[in-house]
């Protein structure tokens, strides 16, 4: 019985580092968001100012799919507070909670890889 309480309890803690984990990143979009309306200012012309529209798209869609994954963390954490401890609840919340590890590996992938696009971007042009 113990064992199943850490167990919850571990997977209650990789929900929260996944939740610091997305609001940290969303505040590196308000400082790019901010970064890029600097670069608009200077007016340099169509090429820049296409890549810049697509920066800012791309950072509206990076905030919907924090937003999917910030209502999958909560909806995850009312399961887990709700949970009776058995073991087939363990197992059901373990492939779930892989299920949203997967998600969320891959959501970090393409923030970092965003990110280098964009360091590179305000490099040549701020």
């Amino acid at each position: 019985m113990e064992s199943q309480l850490v167990f919850l309890s571990d997977l209650n803690f990789n929900l929260d580092v996944w939740k610091r984990e997305l609001k940290f990143q969303e505040s590196e979009m308000d400082y790019f968001e901010e970064k890029l309306e600097h670069v608009a200012m200077r007016n340099l012309g169509n090429e820049v100012m296409i890549q810049l529209e697509g920066f800012q798209n791309k950072i509206i869609r990076e905030r919907e799919v924090m937003g999917h994954l910030r209502h999958r963390i909560r909806m995850k954490k009312r399961e887990l507070a709700k949970a009776k401890v058995d073991n087939s609840q363990e197992i059901v919340f373990q492939e779930k909670q892989i299920l949203l590890k997967d998600e969320m590996k891959t959501f970090v992938k393409m923030h970092y890889q965003l990110k280098e696009d964009m360091m590179d971007f305000f490099l040549k042009y701020l």
